[in-house]
């Protein structure tokens, strides 16, 4: 909601929908963020925005993390190493039209060294984060290249979600 906001768009609602965020077998990270945010997309009334943003080594996913465990995995396969996110969003008009886009940016960690993720484990901040990491957060300092969209990195690309209303008939009130 905060990013939206900072483009002057505050939502009616906002919901969480319940979808099976399963990828297919051999799905690609590029095709899987496609799929969901086509998938989280709802009939509600007005325009809907969907998004939903995966976080890849390669051509594997890393989801959102669900324990300490799995976040100290991702974070230790990131440090060092350049990866890739994928933000798809996908937005719904009124009349029933949709349009969407792929987002990719590349993301470079720096070295880790066992006190810094420590520290950021220890925070809790990982809990339910694509790739195991929050980048508007404390593991902005983990950073040390990125070429791409940052809104998108965070969530929802900007530019690409204003452009995709704009397109759909969308217009400031």
């Amino acid at each position: 909601m905060e990013l939206l906001r900072q483009i002057g768009i505050t939502p009616d609602r906002i919901f969480a929908p319940e979808i099976d965020e399963t990828p297919a077998p051999g799905e690609v990270p590029r095709a899987y963020a496609a799929r969901m945010a086509h998938a989280k997309l709802s009939a509600q009334d007005g325009y809907v925005i969907a998004a939903d943003t995966v976080v890849a080594a390669g051509r594997r996913i890393l989801h959102k993390t669900a324990s300490r465990a799995e976040a100290e995995v991702y974070l230790r396969l990131l440090s060092g190493r350049r990866h890739k996110v994928f933000t798809g969003v996908a937005v719904r008009a009124p009349d029933g039209r949709v349009a969407s886009r792929v987002v990719a940016s590349v993301v470079g960690f720096a070295r880790l060294d066992e006190p810094h993720l420590r520290d950021y484990l220890d925070s809790g901040e990982w809990d339910g984060k694509a790739g195991g990491y929050a980048i508007q957060g404390r593991a902005a300092t983990f950073i040390d290249f990125i070429a791409g969209s940052y809104s998108a990195v965070v969530g929802l690309p900007l530019h690409e979600t204003a452009a995709l209303l704009r397109g759909l008939g969308w217009r400031r009130e």
